[in-house]
């Protein structure tokens, strides 16, 4: 986790108007030292009146408006009902009460077509269509000490045949952030929001929170943890960002559903990039810009991934349309980011170290 995030080389490969815009690390400090207003951290907290119960929509009403680079730190809750939990073999006394609450006070007509327990949506100031929504994940932390697993997805075949053994619980070891499967296998933790987005189009109307899209939402790549920045293309004014489905651990292709799901508690930026343009959501890291494609179809959402990584390595260096497949082939690996969401997901993790 860095301290200072702000201080990266932020990855502005669109300009609106011209081709490539440079942005170095000297000019980024010197507009956020110059330019950038005080930062405020607001709380929000996830319970019946603050959450979007399976949905983004460009028509939901905000919890909470904040200014364009403040902080939010925010509680999302894991997704499964308090009742499943209790069948699973979690003691009635350590179900938060917040799950209970939004259980018992969400009406059924104000859930769904999905089933994840999102909190917001936040309203920036400033944000428009055609903006960039920068998600700067600062802080994540385990305020409750167990998850489950589900089992059903890309291969349901393989679940265990007697259905009461398809969910099971798991106790999360907070000191030394491990999850313990069987004798002699322990699963490392690396927690992160598996669902961070803004409202999609107006004309998509209320949309599940099940599969991800241009707007981000559901993306469920195990990448976004405490120090990665998201970026978001921005579709309605305000953006209507939202967070949830958190995950304690998840390999890449999520295949039986779920990942240790949880409920976790976040530090996030929330910065709208006037000086960007994205067709759909991009991550970096200290290690790597990570550019994604979703599609119901696995080879579309790879050719997807394939033509938004040529006009990132384009754009930013200059490369023909050509060479930049030829070094996607060379030098960038593609990954399955999960199969089970109805859009399946690929994305193209591109090293920083092979660009001197």
């Amino acid at each position: 986790m860095r301290e200072n995030m702000a201080m990266r080389e932020l990855p502005v490969w669109y300009r609106r108007g011209s081709s490539l815009m440079v942005a170095s690390l000297v000019t980024t400090m010197v507009c956020l030292v110059h330019a950038a207003p005080v930062q405020q951290v607001h709380r929000l907290e996830a319970g019946p009146t603050t959450v979007a119960f399976g949905y983004y929509w460009s028509e939901a009403k905000p919890v909470l408006h904040i200014a364009s680079g403040d902080i939010i730190d925010v509680d999302t809750m894991l997704t499964s009902s308090p009742n499943r939990l209790e069948a699973m073999g979690l003691p009635p006394d350590q179900v938060q009460q917040s799950l209970r609450e939004i259980y018992d006070q969400v009406a059924a007509e104000d859930r769904g077509p999905g089933g994840h327990i999102l909190t917001g949506p936040v309203y920036v100031e400033g944000a428009e269509p055609g903006d960039v929504l920068q998600v700067d994940v600062l802080e994540i932390d385990l305020p409750i000490l167990y998850g489950y697993n589900g089992c059903s997805g890309f291969t349901r075949e393989n679940c265990p045949e007697d259905r009461t053994d398809r969910s099971r619980l798991f106790w999360l070891d907070a000191d030394n952030m491990t999850a313990d499967f069987a004798p002699g296998i322990v699963i490392p933790l690396d927690p992160f929001f598996g669902s961070m987005g803004v409202a999609p189009p107006a004309d998509a109307g209320r949309w599940s929170s099940v599969p991800p899209w241009i707007h981000a939402g559901n993306i469920d790549n195990q990448e976004m943890v405490a120090g990665t920045t998201l970026y978001i293309p921005i579709w309605v004014p305000g953006a209507l960002f939202e967070i949830g489905d958190g995950h304690a651990a998840q390999g890449d292709g999520e295949v039986d559903q779920t990942a240790i799901e949880t409920a976790l508690r976040g530090r996030l930026r929330l910065t709208v990039r006037k000086d960007m343009t994205l067709e759909w959501p991009v991550a970096e890291t200290d290690t790597h810009w990570i550019v994604m494609g979703f599609d119901e179809n696995l080879t579309e959402a790879t050719r997807i991934t394939i033509n938004q990584t040529i006009a990132f390595l384009s754009e930013r260096f200059g490369l023909s349309r050509g060479e930049a497949y030829r070094l996607i082939s060379l030098a960038i690996d593609l990954r399955i980011t999960q199969l089970v969401d109805q859009k399946v997901g690929v994305h193209a993790m591109i090293p920083k170290e092979i660009f001197k």
